[in-house]
């Protein structure tokens, strides 16, 4: 596969080797130029946090004991001393537990113990002096690029007046182990573009190729020859995609079947209207203009016509709405006792005139769940299929009722009958064979009663003995 100057497999590796560099760009400064300022810092909280220790325990008489732990543990210099320089205690990381004699001291408390070596004060010493006992609040700190010093005055056991707590401890350690991260550091970098720059070109391809296949596939999308490869199983947005476009596919191939079906077989219904619309036109123009009774005549199959052609296309546009709508159908509970009873009624009014017999056995108080709208347009295209193909007698028979908790609606008439192989024929969409006789219009009004009912989850069925009559009835769960 050709990889494109903005696919997705380059965006995906470019971001993935930027993402590599602001991550090492962070860490480089987090462990160079930063390393130092944090240890530091880290450095006199921790020198604070320890003279705070010592503050607490310095009335206790293990005191030595502490100062040496403390000392030894967190690498800080500790000095004793009384307000004039006289040191009373001292201890570092490396010795503990030095008690020194000094020529300026003058104590006779007995419990001192005295030493002949003593270990000298640090050479800023006299100016952190100075510091602590002209401070107001009896702290003092001097700061440098070596080293870090803090003090205070405390209580010290054994001694009866202030004394001054010093602490010192250096910075700037790490500037040695530095250069070490520096070094290490390029070797992780160069190492780790290489490990990130094929890991890259590893997932974009991994990624790139459903994506691919994706792309591939929305470009066949409706086509007879859409079978294109797909493993499942990457990414679950991925996969519902492909869900997605192979729906899409099957509604775009029913589409074209639709329309192509539409082509060839409504084409001759739509023809003939027009052709004999056309004919009698030109005939009143050329012919009858003159005659008035055969002039009535020719206008009377005119007007037919077009009603034939108003009905075959109203058929056409209801049963592609029914087809082509991709939401769910609205139900709510429907009285099918009077939606049956309307357009019962409603026929009644229209053909009783004409010498037609309605039998009614319609239930009380049915409900169903379902479409109002859909449900009488159902139940009317079965009574206007009735009505059309009834017998000599003109009766047709109305039934609702339910059975084993099913509802039941049942659509007799005495005509002709349906051959038992036209019989499982009748529910196609455009099957015409029947209306070409001249008493249909589309070949739709039963492909429309199986849609609506389809929807709703129920069953149509059809029973029909030639010369006898045939009955239509539909099944729909009650509630």
């Amino acid at each position: 596969m050709k990889c494109k100057t903005n696919s997705f497999r380059k965006k995906l590796i470019s971001y993935f080797m930027f993402f590599t560099v602001v991550i090492f760009t962070v860490l480089w400064l987090l462990q160079t130029v930063f390393l130092q300022k944090f240890y530091n810092g880290m450095i006199i909280k921790n020198t604070v946090k320890v003279a705070d220790k010592i503050s607490e325990e310095s009335r206790n008489s293990d005191i030595t004991s502490y100062i040496d732990d403390v000392s030894r543990s967190n690498t800080i210099l500790v000095f004793v001393t009384d307000t004039a320089g006289n040191i009373l205690y001292s201890s570092d990381e490396y010795k503990k537990g030095h008690k020194f004699r000094s020529d300026r001291m003058e104590m006779a408390d007995d419990h001192i113990e005295r030493y002949d070596h003593y270990r000298e004060l640090p050479v800023n010493y006299d100016e952190f002096l100075s510091a602590v006992n002209s401070s107001d609040s009896g702290e003092a700190v001097i700061n440098n690029d070596d080293s870090y010093v803090y003090g205070r005055l405390i209580d010290y056991y054994g001694y009866n007046e202030k004394a001054v707590l010093y602490l010192s401890t250096p910075l700037n350690a790490v500037g040695s182990t530095a250069r070490i991260i520096r070094i290490q550091l390029i070797w992780v970098t160069l190492l780790s573009i290489i490990i990130a720059f094929v890991l890259a070109l590893f997932m974009s391809k991994s990624f790139s190729k459903p994506v691919a296949q994706l792309n591939e596939k929305a470009h066949k999308i409706g086509e007879k020859d859409d079978n294109v490869d797909f493993n499942e199983g990457f990414c679950t947005e991925l996969d519902e995609l492909n869900t997605t476009l192979d729906t899409t596919s099957e509604k775009l191939k029913k589409n074209r079947d639709f329309q192509n079906e539409l082509l060839a077989n409504v084409s001759h219904d739509l023809r003939t209207p027009l052709t004999m619309i056309k004919g009698y036109a030109e005939m009143i123009r050329d012919i009858s203009r003159e005659d008035e009774k055969q002039c009535a005549e020719d206008v009377a199959v005119i007007v037919e016509e077009a009603d034939r052609l108003t009905a075959l296309v109203n058929e056409i546009l209801e049963y592609s709405e029914l087809q082509m709508s991709d939401s769910e159908t609205v139900m709510n509970d429907v009285v099918l006792s009077d939606t049956v009873t309307s357009v019962a009624d409603s026929f009644e009014k229209l053909y009783s005139k004409e010498g037609y017999v309605f039998e009614r056995n319609i239930a009380d108080n049915i409900h169903v769940e379902g479409n109002a709208s859909r449900l009488q347009r159902a139940v009317y295209n079965l009574l206007d299929n009735a009505v059309r193909h009834a017998g000599e007698d003109k009766w047709t028979g109305v039934s609702l009722r339910t059975e084993k908790g099913n509802v039941i609606i049942e659509i007799s008439d005495h005509g002709s009958g349906i051959a038992a192989d036209e019989l499982e024929h009748i529910w196609d969409r455009y099957y015409t064979r029947r209306q070409r006789s001249g008493k249909g219009v589309s070949g739709l009004g039963l492909a429309i009663v199986k849609q609506i009912i389809s929807q709703h989850n129920g069953i149509c069925r059809a029973e029909s003995v030639v010369g006898t009559g045939s009955v239509f009835s539909i099944e729909l769960k009650s509630i």
